[in-house]
């Protein structure tokens, strides 16, 4: 068996996913290909087994049906060859919360949040009984800033966020590598999803641009890796002062702040 660990991708089929996969081909890794759309997967796959030569799997799969995601579950469970997931597969859908339609808020849901949760869960009991390995999950800035107006797309990537950072602190003494990526505005498809034109927007990152940051810090084994970010520091202020609250946060009484006016 190779010792360089092979690695699943969801929603690779175009944008960041197929990124990854060229990146990971590049690298030496074999893949196991994640998407709905067969032709698009075949594609990228053909491709990619000529100019890097290694071996690659397509999984056709619609990650919001149970029966779908079940068996991309299965695979990571079995095959002791994955020792790296990419949990990429996302969408987002136009319009403010009360425009949105119930039905396709679940769908977002069970996209964007049940399906990294589950993929991670089917693969991490075995990445940490062997000591090694790496869970990727690909979040956004919108989970970070409801000023952005796209309220339960930032709520899933505010929970991808929390998943992986909670992940990090239990997986990683176990020798088990969690990143979170957060991308901002990216020239992907997702923004025919909800009805806005890519070309019209401003500072938009290349998909290559955001997949070989975020591989930099893949390699330096960055908790969260933010790529548009200039100044990490803002990043370390942010946490600090997050930390500093848990003191607080054990407290049997009410802040005085909160307690009733005599």
């Amino acid at each position: 068996m190779s010792t360089i660990p092979a690695v699943l991708i969801t929603g690779a089929s175009t944008g960041i996913g197929a990124t990854y996969a060229d990146r990971f081909a590049r690298r030496g890794h074999d893949l196991v290909l994640v998407a709905r759309d067969v032709a698009r997967l075949e594609a990228v796959a053909s491709r990619l087994r000529r100019e890097a030569g290694v071996a690659i799997d397509i999984m056709q799969a619609d990650l919001t049906q149970p029966v779908d995601l079940a068996k991309v579950e299965t695979r990571l469970h079995d095959d002791d060859s994955i020792g790296i997931l990419i949990n990429n597969a996302g969408t987002a859908i136009g319009g403010t919360f009360i425009e949105q339609s119930t039905d396709e808020m679940s769908r977002l849901v069970a996209l964007n949040a049940t399906a990294p949760v589950r993929l991670a869960s089917a693969i991490a009991p075995r990445l940490a009984k062997s000591g090694k390995g790496a869970i990727v999950n690909i979040g956004s800035v919108v989970g970070l800033a409801p000023e952005f107006g796209m309220t339960v797309y930032g709520a899933t990537k505010a929970f991808v966020l929390f998943l992986s950072q909670g992940l990090s602190l239990e997986l990683g003494p176990k020798g088990v590598y969690v990143q979170a990526v957060l991308p901002a505005t990216t020239r992907t498809e997702i923004w025919e999803h909800v009805g806005a034109d890519v070309n019209a927007l401003n500072n938009v990152m290349e998909v290559g641009d955001l997949v070989d940051a975020a591989l930099v810090g893949f390699d330096r084994r960055e908790p969260v890796t933010i790529p548009p970010l200039p100044d990490a520091g803002q990043w370390d202020a942010f946490e600090a002062g997050r930390k500093t609250m848990l003191a607080n946060f054990g407290n049997a009484h009410p802040a005085e702040r909160y307690r009733p006016v005599a």
